[in-house]
């Protein structure tokens, strides 16, 4: 029988390529509002994060998520991936 593959994903602070269910998925709807994705599943452009505060804080700093998602990431966000942890 042939092994399940598993789906890889890199995060976007650390560009270090982990399970996709180890990140969490950050997501910039069609109506650009953001949201953290949970299940991976909700539809618009995505970015994932590793679960570690240190990458959160890093983010945030450096305002990459801004860069890719292309819209301004609230602070409810983040607040919202520490409260994950």
């Amino acid at each position: 029988m042939k092994a399940k593959k598993i789906p890889m994903r890199s995060c976007v602070v650390t560009k270090e390529k982990y399970p996709k269910m180890e990140l969490i998925r950050i997501v910039r709807t069609p109506e650009n509002t953001v949201i953290v994705d949970l299940k991976g599943k909700a539809n618009g452009r995505g970015a994932y994060l590793k679960k570690d505060r240190d990458v959160f804080d890093k983010a945030k700093k450096t305002k990459v998520l801004n860069k890719i998602l292309e819209v301004e990431i609230p602070d409810v966000i983040f607040e919202e991936l520490n409260k994950l942890i």
